[in-house]
């Protein structure tokens, strides 16, 4: 018997699919409503099983084999079988997958909690509270498909639920037609990244089957990605003007297509603008999607695949640079958000930018420790949001808001927790995992421009800190500038909401020691304190970056000092003299508006994309081809042909005389008579 087989691992991903076929098989045949003591068993019991089954996997993985065969399988059945290529419906539990689905199960099971207390109002007639949490558990089982996935099948399938979840989930209050649209926008944008990521399973699987190796299996393709390492594609000439013309390496042609799929999953350049209008949907949702799960698919994948993108220095040089652009870009952009879950979009967008840049210069421990960290403080600042949200009746304005501080304390106390960790502050998990990618992206000597990456982040950690620190001061300080009846009513959320703030406060402030430097570990006298860097090598493997201790702590000293100065320029601004962030904003207001209204991107897509693309279908598809062609053509056209020959012709046939029946009977009986005989 194989010591790696391990069939308990397809439970980890179908106890959610499970509570989630219940649910939605009782929504679509019984007439009653599912009770609600029930309804939170199945939907909250399913997730907290998954995770203890994970840790026990986890466990047994861990501690039962050496770092070489440091991995466990289950295979369900051949899913796909053609010739000498084999497609198996199985599961692969190694370090990588193994940190994922603690996460996606550990967060996913505080939401899931969180959830029931945030959705306890919800009493519509379409029984949503039940919609929800079926949509939750579906989501949840399609996400750790993705990350269990032993091939790129099994993971597409999963990459493709996650989106069609996130389209309900986001679109789940769907009678609002802001939230309709933004359930649809995050699924236009997707399928433009999903198709990238097809061509580049394609391409790699159409490369494997021409090296006589028909697979798309993840080991199977580490180990003979050497294979393909020499192979180019020619550029046709209209692709003149691209760098290395007239032609590419295949493994940088197919690891590009698979990052335009990570763009549109993980929200960078130029597919991020559906992230920031996910905020519609439920609060939970948007901790769900931007914190542990769908939006880190991305990053995930080019992690997985990081045998092929260590070789395609081309892909992983345009990783770095987009991640480092679009955290930039969208750091900017949360400086003058006034939606309370807006900031935290963008912020997500940009932090998103900086596992993309770890990723980008091979350091894929880094960016899988920023993954960890950052699922839990940005769970824990999304759902504190909700908790603001649910005291303030409502309101998502943060101008509205104000002095929270005394009427939510655990709320308050919370939030600043994940507002720490987000911003660096040393000794809060988010210091450590931002540190360790501005490490790698300095010595990143390979990647072209590497120093400007390094600066790009530096500048970022700082606009973070202050971001985050202006959020908090608007909402939980000075006076509330909410209207009587909103302020009158202020209070703070209940235990179903408040314990997994704390648990993930808990988890944002120590999350960083799994991770923890060994130049950290070695003044603590703990060798290899980075566990986390040591566990993902077999898998993921990063260089070592052999830099003196007195480098590392300068380069951490450096950011954590950019970061101070944003937290005491917000306090100065938000805190101290609250009259002047107004006087800045009128003397640099074409400005102001220009970051305010996010670049005006979205106007920029809808006049260059959308509404050409809307005219062309409208008038050339709709009107030309649709109406013209097939309505006018091929149906009633041809009805008309018919309508016309009967009309003119046929109808001299119909006289109504029976002797002309009988004439035409006599002859045809002739006819057919002559013919037999003249057959004969």
């Amino acid at each position: 018997m194989n010591e790696h087989l391990d069939p308990a691992l397809r439970w980890i991903p179908l106890l959610p699919l499970a509570a989630a076929v219940i649910s939605g098989l009782w929504l679509i045949f019984a007439p009653r409503h599912l009770p609600r003591a029930l309804v939170i068993l199945l939907a909250v019991g399913a997730p907290i099983a998954s995770f203890a089954i994970s840790v026990a996997q986890v466990l047994t993985l861990a501690t039962s084999f050496d770092a070489p065969q440091m991995f466990l399988t289950d295979n369900l059945y051949t899913w796909i079988s053609a010739g000498d290529f084999h497609a198996e419906l199985s599961f692969l539990l190694d370090p990588l997958s193994a940190v994922m689905i603690l996460v996606v199960t550990g967060v996913g099971s505080l939401i899931h909690v969180y959830s029931v207390g945030y959705m306890d109002d919800d009493h519509r007639d379409d029984r949503g509270f039940q919609r929800f949490f079926a949509y939750l558990n579906l989501f949840t089982f399609a996400m750790l498909m993705l990350v269990l996935g032993d091939n790129l099948l099994v993971m597409f399938v999963g990459w493709e639920g996650v989106g069609l979840c996130s389209y309900l989930l986001i679109g789940f209050w769907y009678l609002d037609d802001a939230n309709a649209a933004a359930g649809q926008k995050a699924f236009v944008v997707n399928r433009i990244g999903d198709f990238g990521f097809l061509l580049g399973i394609f391409l790699l699987f159409w490369s494997f089957a021409d090296a006589g190796v028909p697979t798309v299996e993840f080991r199977e393709m580490a180990t003979n990605i050497g294979l393909l390492s020499e192979k180019v594609v020619a550029l046709p000439d209209w692709l003149s003007f691209l760098p290395a013309f007239p032609s590419w390496g295949l493994l940088t042609l197919a690891c590009l297509c698979l990052f335009i799929g990570a763009c549109g999953k993980s929200a960078q350049i130029p597919l991020y603008v559906w992230l920031p209008d996910a905020m519609a949907g439920p609060t939970p949702v948007s901790a769900l999607i931007h914190a542990a799960t769908m939006v880190t698919a991305g990053v995930y994948m080019v992690c997985r695949m990081s045998f092929a993108f260590s070789l395609a220095p081309g892909a992983q040089a345009t990783v770095a640079w987009v991640g480092a652009l679009t955290a930039l870009f969208a750091a900017t952009i949360g400086l003058a958000q006034s939606d309370i879950k807006k900031v935290l979009a963008y912020s997500t967008v940009s932090q998103l930018g900086y596992m993309f840049i770890a990723a980008g210069v091979a350091g894929y421990s880094a960016a899988v420790f920023h993954l960890m960290t950052h699922a839990f403080f940005k769970a824990l600042l999304f759902l504190g949001a909700g908790s603001v949200i649910l005291g303030m009746h409502h309101e998502q304005d943060i101008q509205k808001m104000g002095g929270l501080r005394t009427r939510m304390p655990w709320t308050a106390f919370t939030f600043l927790v994940g507002v720490l960790a987000i911003s660096g502050v040393p000794g809060f998990s988010g210091f450590f995992s931002k540190d360790e990618i501005l490490l790698s992206a300095h010595e990143a000597h390979e990647i072209p421009g590497h120093e400007w990456i390094w600066m790009i982040g530096l500048v970022t950690a700082g606009l973070t800190a202050f971001y985050m620190f202006r959020l908090y001061y608007l909402v939980f300080t000075g006076e509330c500038r909410a209207d009587h009846h909103t302020r009158d009513h202020i209070h703070e959320s209940t235990p179903w909401i408040v314990a997994p703030l704390v648990i993930l406060a808990f988890l944002s402030f120590i999350g960083g020691l799994i991770g923890l430097p060994d130049a950290y570990g070695e003044l603590a006298g703990v060798p290899k304190s980075n566990s986390l860097f040591y566990f993902l090598q077999p898998v993921a493997p990063s260089p070592m970056h052999h830099v003196e201790t007195a480098t590392e702590f300068g380069l951490a000293l450096t950011t954590t000092l950019v970061g101070f100065a944003g937290i005491a320029l917000a306090t100065l601004l938000y805190l101290v003299r609250r009259d002047l962030p107004a006087k800045i904003a009128s003397a640099i207001r074409p400005l102001y508006e220009l970051v305010r209204d996010k670049y005006r991107i979205d106007e920029l897509y809808d006049a260059l994309i959308v509404r050409p693309l809307v005219g062309f279908s409208r008038v050339v598809l709709a009107r030309g081809v649709d109406q013209g062609l097939i309505d006018g053509v091929g149906v009633n056209g041809v009805a008309r042909v018919f309508s016309g020959a009967a009309d003119s012709v046929l109808k001299y046939a119909q006289t109504g005389f029976t002797q002309s029946y009988m004439f035409a009977m006599l002859l045809g009986g002739a006819i057919l008579i002559a013919w037999l005989v003249h057959g004969v």
